[in-house]
Protein backbone atom coordinates (compact mmCIF):
# COMPACT_ATOMS: atom_id res chain seq x y z
CA UNK A 1 0.00 0.00 0.00
CA UNK A 2 3.02 2.63 0.92
CA UNK A 3 3.87 2.10 -2.41
CA UNK A 4 0.92 2.69 -4.22
CA UNK A 5 0.60 5.96 -1.96
CA UNK A 6 3.69 6.70 -2.82
CA UNK A 7 3.40 6.92 -6.67
CA UNK A 8 0.13 8.31 -6.36
CA UNK A 9 1.77 11.43 -4.12
CA UNK A 10 3.90 11.83 -7.70
CA UNK A 11 0.01 12.89 -9.04
CA UNK A 12 1.62 12.22 -12.80
CA UNK A 13 -0.04 12.59 -15.78
CA UNK A 14 1.70 9.44 -17.54
CA UNK A 15 -0.01 10.59 -20.77
CA UNK A 16 2.43 13.52 -21.31
CA UNK A 17 6.03 12.55 -20.25
CA UNK A 18 7.38 10.67 -23.01
CA UNK A 19 9.14 13.95 -24.19
CA UNK A 20 10.86 13.85 -20.53
CA UNK A 21 12.29 11.02 -21.05
CA UNK A 22 13.07 10.15 -24.55
CA UNK A 23 16.64 11.19 -24.57
CA UNK A 24 16.78 8.38 -21.44
CA UNK A 25 15.05 5.86 -23.04
CA UNK A 26 17.17 5.92 -26.30
CA UNK A 27 20.46 6.03 -23.81
CA UNK A 28 19.33 3.05 -21.74
CA UNK A 29 19.32 0.90 -25.57
CA UNK A 30 21.86 2.16 -26.85
CA UNK A 31 23.95 1.81 -24.00
CA UNK A 32 22.96 -2.10 -24.09
CA UNK A 33 23.06 -2.61 -27.47
CA UNK A 34 18.99 -3.55 -26.92
CA UNK A 35 16.09 -2.74 -29.82
CA UNK A 36 13.74 -1.80 -27.68
CA UNK A 37 13.67 0.24 -23.63
CA UNK A 38 10.92 1.40 -21.82
CA UNK A 39 9.96 3.18 -18.45
CA UNK A 40 7.18 1.91 -16.31
CA UNK A 41 5.26 2.81 -13.33
CA UNK A 42 3.21 -0.21 -12.10
CA UNK A 43 -0.14 0.90 -10.07
CA UNK A 44 -2.68 -1.49 -8.70
CA UNK A 45 -3.41 -3.46 -11.87
CA UNK A 46 -1.67 -1.37 -14.69
CA UNK A 47 1.79 -1.16 -16.19
CA UNK A 48 2.07 2.62 -17.43
CA UNK A 49 4.40 3.11 -20.34
CA UNK A 50 5.39 6.94 -20.00
CA UNK A 51 8.43 6.77 -22.32
CA UNK A 52 9.66 4.21 -24.65
CA UNK A 53 12.55 3.92 -27.44
CA UNK A 54 11.67 1.22 -30.80
CA UNK A 55 8.54 0.41 -29.27
CA UNK A 56 4.83 2.10 -28.85
CA UNK A 57 3.35 0.96 -25.28
CA UNK A 58 1.08 3.02 -23.48
CA UNK A 59 -0.24 0.70 -20.54
CA UNK A 60 -0.86 -2.85 -19.88
CA UNK A 61 -2.65 -5.06 -17.18
CA UNK A 62 0.05 -5.79 -14.88
CA UNK A 63 -0.63 -9.26 -14.18
CA UNK A 64 0.53 -9.57 -18.44
CA UNK A 65 4.30 -7.61 -17.35
CA UNK A 66 7.64 -8.62 -16.61
CA UNK A 67 8.27 -5.30 -14.71
CA UNK A 68 5.69 -6.67 -11.85
CA UNK A 69 8.52 -8.81 -10.96
CA UNK A 70 11.08 -6.22 -11.08
CA UNK A 71 9.18 -3.87 -8.55
CA UNK A 72 9.62 -6.86 -6.15
CA UNK A 73 12.85 -6.74 -6.14
CA UNK A 74 16.23 -4.36 -5.46
CA UNK A 75 18.66 -4.88 -7.84
CA UNK A 76 16.51 -6.10 -10.75
CA UNK A 77 15.09 -8.81 -12.73
CA UNK A 78 16.77 -10.63 -15.60
CA UNK A 79 15.09 -12.90 -18.10
CA UNK A 80 18.07 -14.00 -20.63
CA UNK A 81 15.51 -15.86 -22.09
CA UNK A 82 11.81 -15.86 -21.91
CA UNK A 83 10.43 -18.53 -24.72
CA UNK A 84 12.56 -20.80 -21.70
CA UNK A 85 11.01 -19.35 -18.83
CA UNK A 86 8.06 -21.45 -16.98
CA UNK A 87 5.94 -17.88 -16.28
CA UNK A 88 6.59 -16.61 -19.75
CA UNK A 89 7.43 -18.99 -22.26
CA UNK A 90 3.30 -18.78 -23.26
CA UNK A 91 2.89 -15.16 -22.52
CA UNK A 92 1.22 -13.25 -25.93
CA UNK A 93 4.42 -10.94 -25.79
CA UNK A 94 7.00 -14.06 -26.49
CA UNK A 95 5.01 -16.38 -28.93
CA UNK A 96 3.34 -13.29 -30.81
CA UNK A 97 4.30 -11.08 -33.30
CA UNK A 98 6.63 -9.53 -31.02
CA UNK A 99 8.62 -12.24 -30.08
CA UNK A 100 10.56 -10.70 -26.85
CA UNK A 101 13.44 -12.97 -25.84
CA UNK A 102 15.40 -10.83 -23.30
CA UNK A 103 14.44 -8.92 -20.53
CA UNK A 104 16.67 -6.73 -18.34
CA UNK A 105 14.74 -4.38 -15.33
CA UNK A 106 16.18 -2.55 -12.87
CA UNK A 107 13.44 -0.53 -10.23
CA UNK A 108 12.59 2.45 -9.82
CA UNK A 109 13.41 2.67 -6.51
CA UNK A 110 12.30 6.27 -4.20
CA UNK A 111 13.32 5.77 -0.76
CA UNK A 112 12.26 2.02 -0.11
CA UNK A 113 9.02 2.39 -2.80
CA UNK A 114 9.75 0.53 -6.18
CA UNK A 115 7.35 2.81 -8.00
CA UNK A 116 8.34 1.19 -11.28
CA UNK A 117 10.78 0.02 -13.40
CA UNK A 118 13.47 0.84 -16.44
CA UNK A 119 13.47 -2.38 -18.42
CA UNK A 120 15.41 -3.23 -22.04
CA UNK A 121 14.03 -6.03 -24.30
CA UNK A 122 15.65 -7.90 -27.36
CA UNK A 123 14.17 -10.16 -29.71
CA UNK A 124 17.36 -12.62 -29.36
CA UNK A 125 18.33 -14.22 -25.78
CA UNK A 126 21.35 -12.89 -24.31
CA UNK A 127 22.89 -11.52 -20.90
CA UNK A 128 24.49 -8.29 -20.33
CA UNK A 129 27.80 -7.62 -18.69
CA UNK A 130 28.23 -6.18 -15.36
CA UNK A 131 29.28 -2.74 -16.59
CA UNK A 132 26.19 -2.18 -18.92
CA UNK A 133 23.47 -3.07 -16.37
CA UNK A 134 25.21 -0.46 -13.88
CA UNK A 135 24.66 2.20 -16.40
CA UNK A 136 21.04 1.55 -16.57
CA UNK A 137 21.22 1.81 -12.37
CA UNK A 138 22.50 4.83 -13.39
CA UNK A 139 19.99 5.93 -15.79
CA UNK A 140 17.28 4.93 -13.32
CA UNK A 141 18.86 7.43 -10.53
CA UNK A 142 18.29 10.15 -13.48
CA UNK A 143 15.13 9.03 -13.56
CA UNK A 144 14.28 9.16 -10.50
CA UNK A 145 15.84 12.69 -10.26
CA UNK A 146 13.82 13.69 -13.36
CA UNK A 147 10.68 12.43 -11.39
CA UNK A 148 11.25 14.54 -8.41
CA UNK A 149 11.79 17.53 -9.98
CA UNK A 150 8.32 17.28 -11.27
CA UNK A 151 6.85 16.70 -8.14
CA UNK A 152 8.82 19.19 -6.50
CA UNK A 153 7.76 21.79 -9.41
CA UNK A 154 4.12 21.22 -9.45
CA UNK A 155 4.58 21.35 -5.70
CA UNK A 156 5.38 24.90 -6.24
CA UNK A 157 3.25 25.60 -8.48
CA UNK A 158 0.15 24.23 -5.86
CA UNK A 159 1.51 26.85 -3.52
CA UNK A 160 1.58 29.49 -5.97
CA UNK A 161 -1.74 28.52 -6.56
CA UNK A 162 -2.65 28.36 -2.67
CA UNK A 163 -0.96 31.99 -2.34
CA UNK A 164 -3.06 33.51 -5.02
CA UNK A 165 -6.28 32.08 -3.54
CA UNK A 166 -5.41 33.33 -0.24
CA UNK A 167 -4.79 36.86 -1.84
CA UNK A 168 -8.41 36.49 -3.39
CA UNK A 169 -10.10 35.80 -0.59
CA UNK A 170 -8.01 38.74 1.74
CA UNK A 171 -9.03 41.32 -1.18
CA UNK A 172 -12.70 39.79 -0.87
CA UNK A 173 -13.11 39.61 2.51
CA UNK A 174 -12.03 42.87 3.36
CA UNK A 175 -13.98 44.77 0.56
CA UNK A 176 -16.76 45.27 2.56
CA UNK A 177 -15.24 47.07 6.01
CA UNK A 178 -12.98 48.63 3.96
CA UNK A 179 -15.75 50.04 2.14
CA UNK A 180 -17.45 50.52 4.87
CA UNK A 181 -14.79 52.72 6.19
CA UNK A 182 -14.27 54.97 3.18
CA UNK A 183 -18.42 55.16 3.63
CA UNK A 184 -18.12 57.05 7.36
CA UNK A 185 -15.15 59.13 5.72
CA UNK A 186 -17.11 60.33 3.20
CA UNK A 187 -20.20 61.06 5.29
CA UNK A 188 -17.83 63.02 7.64
CA UNK A 189 -16.54 64.82 4.47
CA UNK A 190 -20.00 65.76 2.75
CA UNK A 191 -21.36 67.37 5.99
CA UNK A 192 -18.23 69.84 6.56
CA UNK A 193 -18.52 72.55 8.91
CA UNK A 194 -22.61 70.84 10.08
CA UNK A 195 -20.38 68.00 11.23
CA UNK A 196 -21.77 67.26 15.22
CA UNK A 197 -18.52 67.08 17.16
CA UNK A 198 -19.57 63.72 19.31
CA UNK A 199 -21.03 62.29 15.97
CA UNK A 200 -17.32 62.37 14.02
CA UNK A 201 -15.66 61.28 17.41
CA UNK A 202 -18.14 58.11 17.61
CA UNK A 203 -17.08 57.51 14.04
CA UNK A 204 -13.58 57.79 14.19
CA UNK A 205 -13.53 55.23 17.03
CA UNK A 206 -15.29 53.28 14.34
CA UNK A 207 -12.67 53.83 11.71
CA UNK A 208 -10.21 53.03 13.95
CA UNK A 209 -11.41 49.87 15.98
CA UNK A 210 -12.56 48.66 12.14
CA UNK A 211 -8.90 49.18 10.68
CA UNK A 212 -7.11 47.53 13.66
CA UNK A 213 -10.21 44.26 12.59
CA UNK A 214 -9.16 44.42 8.80
CA UNK A 215 -5.56 43.72 9.80
CA UNK A 216 -6.35 40.78 12.04
CA UNK A 217 -8.81 39.11 9.74
CA UNK A 218 -6.37 39.58 6.74
CA UNK A 219 -3.64 38.07 9.06
CA UNK A 220 -5.68 35.24 10.03
CA UNK A 221 -6.64 34.55 7.00
CA UNK A 222 -3.27 33.90 5.65
CA UNK A 223 -1.62 32.30 8.39
CA UNK A 224 -4.70 30.14 8.28
CA UNK A 225 -3.78 29.27 12.25
CA UNK A 226 -6.46 27.19 13.86
CA UNK A 227 -7.19 30.21 16.53
CA UNK A 228 -8.21 29.87 19.78
CA UNK A 229 -10.92 32.43 21.48
CA UNK A 230 -9.13 35.10 23.65
CA UNK A 231 -12.07 36.64 24.95
CA UNK A 232 -13.20 36.04 28.53
CA UNK A 233 -17.05 35.13 27.95
CA UNK A 234 -16.35 32.43 24.85
CA UNK A 235 -15.88 32.26 21.17
CA UNK A 236 -18.87 33.92 20.49
CA UNK A 237 -18.62 37.17 22.45
CA UNK A 238 -15.14 37.72 20.34
CA UNK A 239 -16.93 37.09 17.28
CA UNK A 240 -19.61 39.46 18.42
CA UNK A 241 -16.89 42.18 18.99
CA UNK A 242 -15.19 41.67 15.62
CA UNK A 243 -18.31 41.35 13.35
CA UNK A 244 -18.94 44.68 14.89
CA UNK A 245 -15.81 46.33 14.66
CA UNK A 246 -15.71 45.31 11.16
CA UNK A 247 -19.08 45.99 9.72
CA UNK A 248 -21.16 48.27 11.82
CA UNK A 249 -18.96 50.88 9.71
CA UNK A 250 -20.37 49.11 6.58
CA UNK A 251 -23.76 48.88 7.70
CA UNK A 252 -23.81 53.06 8.94
CA UNK A 253 -22.28 54.08 5.59
CA UNK A 254 -25.86 52.72 3.67
CA UNK A 255 -28.00 53.57 6.83
CA UNK A 256 -28.66 49.92 7.31
CA UNK A 257 -29.01 48.52 11.15
CA UNK A 258 -26.76 45.68 12.01
CA UNK A 259 -27.42 43.64 14.97
CA UNK A 260 -25.35 40.93 16.19
CA UNK A 261 -26.95 38.24 19.35
CA UNK A 262 -25.75 35.73 21.16
CA UNK A 263 -28.65 32.91 22.48
CA UNK A 264 -26.12 30.43 24.16
CA UNK A 265 -22.38 30.40 24.29
CA UNK A 266 -19.49 28.31 25.56
CA UNK A 267 -16.48 28.48 25.84
CA UNK A 268 -14.74 25.12 24.25
CA UNK A 269 -15.87 25.96 20.90
CA UNK A 270 -13.17 24.31 18.92
CA UNK A 271 -13.95 25.58 15.52
CA UNK A 272 -11.29 27.67 13.52
CA UNK A 273 -11.94 31.30 14.89
CA UNK A 274 -10.23 32.77 11.25
CA UNK A 275 -12.92 29.90 9.14
CA UNK A 276 -16.12 31.68 10.89
CA UNK A 277 -15.09 34.73 10.60
CA UNK A 278 -14.82 34.31 6.78
CA UNK A 279 -18.19 32.19 6.83
CA UNK A 280 -19.99 34.62 8.76
CA UNK A 281 -17.89 37.86 7.57
CA UNK A 282 -18.79 37.28 3.76
CA UNK A 283 -22.64 36.71 5.09
CA UNK A 284 -22.90 39.74 6.69
CA UNK A 285 -21.50 42.14 4.37
CA UNK A 286 -23.13 40.30 1.06
CA UNK A 287 -26.63 40.84 3.49
CA UNK A 288 -25.55 44.75 3.69
CA UNK A 289 -25.05 44.79 0.42
CA UNK A 290 -28.40 43.68 -0.36
CA UNK A 291 -30.50 45.86 2.04
CA UNK A 292 -31.77 49.02 0.90
CA UNK A 293 -31.31 52.13 3.42
CA UNK A 294 -33.57 51.82 6.54
CA UNK A 295 -33.00 48.03 6.44
CA UNK A 296 -31.85 45.88 8.82
CA UNK A 297 -29.10 42.81 9.15
CA UNK A 298 -29.58 40.84 11.90
CA UNK A 299 -26.93 38.02 13.22
CA UNK A 300 -28.13 34.90 15.61
CA UNK A 301 -25.40 32.81 17.00
CA UNK A 302 -26.09 30.03 19.70
CA UNK A 303 -25.18 26.58 20.63
CA UNK A 304 -26.97 23.56 20.55
CA UNK A 305 -26.21 20.65 22.04
CA UNK A 306 -29.06 18.59 21.70
CA UNK A 307 -29.70 14.76 20.20
CA UNK A 308 -25.59 14.27 21.75
CA UNK A 309 -24.43 16.28 19.33
CA UNK A 310 -22.75 19.48 19.11
CA UNK A 311 -23.32 22.41 16.90
CA UNK A 312 -22.97 26.19 16.15
CA UNK A 313 -25.59 28.00 14.41
CA UNK A 314 -25.38 31.10 12.57
CA UNK A 315 -28.53 32.64 10.92
CA UNK A 316 -27.66 35.89 9.08
CA UNK A 317 -30.86 37.74 8.16
CA UNK A 318 -31.80 40.74 6.00
CA UNK A 319 -34.57 42.91 4.75
CA UNK A 320 -32.92 42.89 1.27
CA UNK A 321 -34.37 42.13 -2.40
CA UNK A 322 -34.46 38.38 -1.60
CA UNK A 323 -33.35 35.45 -3.70
CA UNK A 324 -35.57 33.89 -5.74
CA UNK A 325 -35.95 29.74 -5.51
CA UNK A 326 -34.33 29.45 -8.76
CA UNK A 327 -31.16 31.88 -7.74
CA UNK A 328 -31.28 29.78 -4.49
CA UNK A 329 -30.85 26.60 -6.40
CA UNK A 330 -27.68 27.88 -8.86
CA UNK A 331 -26.09 29.48 -5.74
CA UNK A 332 -26.20 25.90 -4.34
CA UNK A 333 -25.10 24.46 -7.47
CA UNK A 334 -21.98 26.88 -7.83
CA UNK A 335 -23.29 27.77 -11.24
CA UNK A 336 -24.18 31.88 -11.10
CA UNK A 337 -22.68 35.24 -11.05
CA UNK A 338 -22.67 37.84 -8.62
CA UNK A 339 -24.65 40.88 -9.21
CA UNK A 340 -24.85 44.16 -8.25
CA UNK A 341 -26.36 45.38 -4.35
CA UNK A 342 -28.33 47.99 -3.94
CA UNK A 343 -26.29 51.04 -4.13
CA UNK A 344 -24.24 49.97 -6.93
CA UNK A 345 -21.81 47.91 -4.85
CA UNK A 346 -19.56 45.13 -7.16
CA UNK A 347 -19.71 41.93 -6.51
CA UNK A 348 -17.05 38.87 -7.82
CA UNK A 349 -18.92 35.73 -7.82
CA UNK A 350 -16.63 34.87 -4.95
CA UNK A 351 -18.23 35.56 -1.88
CA UNK A 352 -21.42 32.38 -1.19
CA UNK A 353 -19.07 30.07 -2.97
CA UNK A 354 -16.26 30.79 -0.40
CA UNK A 355 -18.66 30.13 2.09
CA UNK A 356 -20.10 27.11 1.04
CA UNK A 357 -16.80 25.80 0.53
CA UNK A 358 -15.54 26.84 3.93
CA UNK A 359 -19.07 25.10 5.27
CA UNK A 360 -17.96 21.96 3.85
CA UNK A 361 -14.92 21.43 4.89
CA UNK A 362 -15.97 21.75 8.66
CA UNK A 363 -18.38 19.33 7.81
CA UNK A 364 -21.10 21.57 8.24
CA UNK A 365 -24.57 23.02 6.49
CA UNK A 366 -25.37 25.52 4.48
CA UNK A 367 -28.99 26.54 3.46
CA UNK A 368 -30.60 29.64 2.28
CA UNK A 369 -34.31 30.53 2.76
CA UNK A 370 -35.45 33.68 0.96
CA UNK A 371 -38.50 35.60 -0.73
CA UNK A 372 -37.93 38.21 -3.32
CA UNK A 373 -38.84 41.69 -1.93
CA UNK A 374 -39.09 40.31 1.64
CA UNK A 375 -35.91 39.45 2.32
CA UNK A 376 -33.49 36.41 3.22
CA UNK A 377 -32.17 34.03 5.68
CA UNK A 378 -28.95 31.87 5.59
CA UNK A 379 -28.32 29.41 8.09
CA UNK A 380 -25.05 28.10 8.58
CA UNK A 381 -24.20 24.81 11.41
CA UNK A 382 -21.30 23.33 11.89
CA UNK A 383 -20.45 20.56 14.57
CA UNK A 384 -17.62 20.81 17.08
CA UNK A 385 -16.52 18.17 20.07
CA UNK A 386 -16.77 14.49 20.60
Amino acid sequence: MGRIIALADFNLDYYNLSNTFKDLTKLAAKATGSPISMINLIDNYTVWTISSYGYEGQQTPREDSVCQYTILEKEGYVVEDLGQHPIFKHEEFVTGELQFRFYQGIPLADRENNLGALCVLDRKAKSLSAEKVELLRIIADEILNRLRTIKYIETLRNQVNDVQQKQKKVVHDIRGPIAGIIGLAEIIASQGKNNDLDEVLEFINLIHKGGGSILELADEILSEEKNKAKHADGLLHLLKQRFEQLYVPQALSKNVTLKVEILHDKEDIDIPQSKLMQVVGNLISNAIKFTPKSGSVIVVMEVDETDNENKLKITVKDTGAGISKEQIRLLLADNTESTDGTEGEKGFGFGLALVKHLVKGMHGTFNIDSEVGKGSYFIVTIPYGA
